[in-house]
C-alpha cells in the first residue's frame, strides 16, 4: 500500500471524505417519511366464535389467507420467504411478518418514498374462551397525523373499523360454515 493510499485509507475511516469523493455530485435530496408528529390510533376488533381456538386458527391463520375473508384483497402471494415465517413478505402491500405465536401473527406495511410513513400495524390472534370456543381479534394500529383534519381522521378510522369488522365477520362465518359470506 503506497503512503497515498495509507492517507486516503485513514482519512476514509476517520469519515473525512477522499478528494475523490468529495468532487463527486451529492446524490439529489430525496423527501422524507418521516413524519414529525404522529397521533396514532388503534382499532381493536374482536368476534366470538363457536369452534376451538385451533380449529380458527387452522381454517383462517395462514399469512395468505387473507385473500379468503378480506374481500378487498382479490389475491396473495408470497414475494419472499416461507409462509408463516417471520420476515416473510406477502403480495398484500408488500407487508411483512413481524410477529407470529401460536395464534397469532403480527405485519407490517414497510416505508414508501412517495408518502409519509404511517408505522401500519396489525395483528391476527384467536384466543381460546373455552374448549370448544375461542374470540378473533384483530388489532389495529396506525399514524393518522397525515390525514387533513379530526373529521377525516373519523372518517378513515370509521372507514377501517367497516372493512375489518367485515373481515372478521367473514373468519368466523369461514370456520363455523365452512363458506365465506356471500
Amino acid at each position: 500500500m503506497t503512503r497515498v493510499t495509507r492517507i486516503l485509507a485513514a482519512a476514509m475511516l476517520c469519515g473525512a471524505p477522499a478528494p475523490a469523493l468529495a468532487q463527486a455530485p451529492a446524490p439529489a435530496p430525496t423527501a422524507s417519511v418521516v413524519v414529525a408528529n404522529p397521533t396514532y390510533t388503534t382499532i381493536p376488533l374482536e368476534i366470538d366464535v363457536n369452534k376451538p381456538a385451533a380449529e380458527v386458527w387452522a381454517r383462517v391463520g395462514k399469512y395468505c389467507d387473507i385473500a379468503e375473508w378480506l374481500p378487498a384483497v382479490k389475491s396473495c402471494k408470497m414475494l419472499s420467504g416461507v409462509e408463516g415465517e417471520v420476515g416473510s413478505v406477502r403480495s398484500v402491500a408488500n407487508e411483512v411478518l413481524v410477529a407470529k405465536t401460536q395464534y397469532s401473527y403480527t405485519y407490517t406495511q414497510t416505508p414508501r418514498e412517495v408518502r409519509p410513513y404511517n408505522l401500519y400495524h396489525g395483528t391476527v390472534e384467536v384466543r381460546p374462551v373455552t374448549d370448544k370456543t375461542s374470540k378473533i381479534v384483530y388489532t389495529l394500529m396506525y399514524d393518522n397525523s397525515m390525514l387533513p383534519d379530526d373529521g377525516a381522521r373519523e372518517k378513515d378510522k370509521a372507514a377501517r373499523t367497516a372493512m375489518f369488522t367485515g373481515a372478521i365477520q367473514n373468519m368466523k362465518t369461514l370456520v363455523e360454515s365452512g363458506k365465506p359470506r356471500p
